[in-house]
């Protein structure tokens, strides 16, 4: 994080020094990090959904076709269009984007177009198709929060021109998300983005401090008005309490990665599949990983986010600028911490939060917005400083 940090603090204001850039091909081992898993993760979905597609819809294929017709082909659209498109563009319509993706956030309530799943109204629904728009929110205020913050410059440091401010943004979204629409695991992940972001811009330590006090005071608030979440914590902190009920997931989810032991029960053999692990295909296809190709593979798959994760701090610490520093560390932080949490809960290292493991778990809002990111990232890695 110091690189990041002292670099932003040496970049010169904005329009008085004119970097010198140039343009290029995107950052390989990047796109190879990528490409390794995704289709690693394709291979995990069909296995994994394999028993649950044959059950829902008698057809053992349907959340892969699901997968590839509504998430990597509508994300590779995205990647393409944003790998394009020079990322400067989005500073000019930052804030639009951001109030259009809010308006989304309120639509989930319309009748006509919100629809509830899993007791909760997160999803809009157009033609058979539905999606988040809280996963929309990760880029879109992301792309908002950098341009902000290289707008404040100096500023930041400043308790109302940076901490207020930066927090009133911030406290709205969490609003809208983790109380309105009950969904704190992608509330976590926002925040978490936002104040990476927040820091590497320039927020003093005493900033981070007080956000930190907060967001605990905050944390404890929203389990206190969730019974479920206290459930959660609950079964975080007492693995066995209640093994067929509110530690049912997690009691499973151990028992299918202890199960796998070093080189796993065979791919496709797993039997945890089978009606036992909730969320097989979506939070849990880790510890399916662990199950069929064991331990060798479960470590090789951190291997490969802790690679990509890096790889993107990378392209952040050359940005020719402050957004495109920002964006990148944004990100990486994205990409990165989603994986830690998805990987931590299902080790019961973490309390359960229904965070997706990125590139690997079913869910196309999820995936496309992944892509868009990347390619953003793939774009700001063209645009080198000299």
């Amino acid at each position: 994080m110091p690189m990041f940090r002292s670099a932003s603090r040496a970049l010169p204001a904005r329009n008085t020094i004119r970097t010198r850039t140039h343009s290029g091909a995107p950052d390989l081992t990047l796109l190879i990090l990528l490409g390794v898993i995704v289709v690693f993760g394709l291979v995990m979905l069909t296995s994994a959904s394999s028993v649950l597609g044959e059950k829902n819809f008698n057809d053992s294929y349907y959340y892969l076709k699901h997968q590839l017709l509504y998430g990597v082909f509508l994300g590779l659209i995205a990647f393409y269009v944003m790998g394009k498109i020079d990322y400067h563009y989005w500073r000019r319509y930052a804030f639009p984007i951001l109030v259009a993706t809010i308006v989304l956030l309120f639509a989930v309530f319309l009748p006509a177009v919100g629809t509830e799943l899993l007791g909760a109204k997160r999803w809009i629904s157009i033609g058979g198709f539905f999606f988040q728009p809280s996963e929309v929110v990760k880029l879109t205020f992301l792309i908002y929060l950098a341009a902000w913050l290289e707008k404040r410059g100096k500023q930041v440091e400043d308790v109302s021109y940076g901490l207020m401010s930066f927090l009133v943004m911030l406290g709205a979204l969490v609003l809208l998300i983790a109380v309105a629409q009950k969904d704190l695991g992608t509330t976590i992940v926002i925040g978490v983005i936002a104040v990476v972001v927040y820091f590497i811009a320039g927020a003093p330590w005493k900033h981070l401090l007080f956000i930190g006090v907060g967001g605990l005071i905050a944390f404890f608030a929203l389990i206190k008005i969730a019974p479920y979440r206290a459930a959660r914590l609950t079964v975080f902190l007492n693995p066995e309490t209640d093994p067929q009920g509110i530690g049912y997931h997690v009691n499973q989810a151990l028992l299918a990665i202890g199960s796998g032991g070093f080189f796993g029960v065979g791919l496709g053999h797993s039997r945890q599949k089978f009606g036992y692990l909730p969320e097989v295909a979506t939070d849990s296809i880790f510890s399916i990983v662990a199950e069929e190709l064991g331990f060798v593979f479960a470590l090789g798959l951190i291997v490969l986010f802790f690679a990509f994760t890096m790889q993107a701090f990378r392209v952040a610490k050359r940005a020719p600028d402050q957004f495109g520093r920002l964006l990148a560390v944004g990100i990486a932080t994205w990409v990165g911490f989603q994986a830690f949490v998805n990987i931590g809960a299902m080790l019961s290292l973490l309390p359960l939060t229904g965070i997706p493991l990125p590139f690997v778990s079913y869910g196309s809002s999820s995936l496309i917005m992944l892509f868009a990111a990347t390619g953003m990232l793939a774009n700001i890695s063209r645009r080198t400083s000299v």
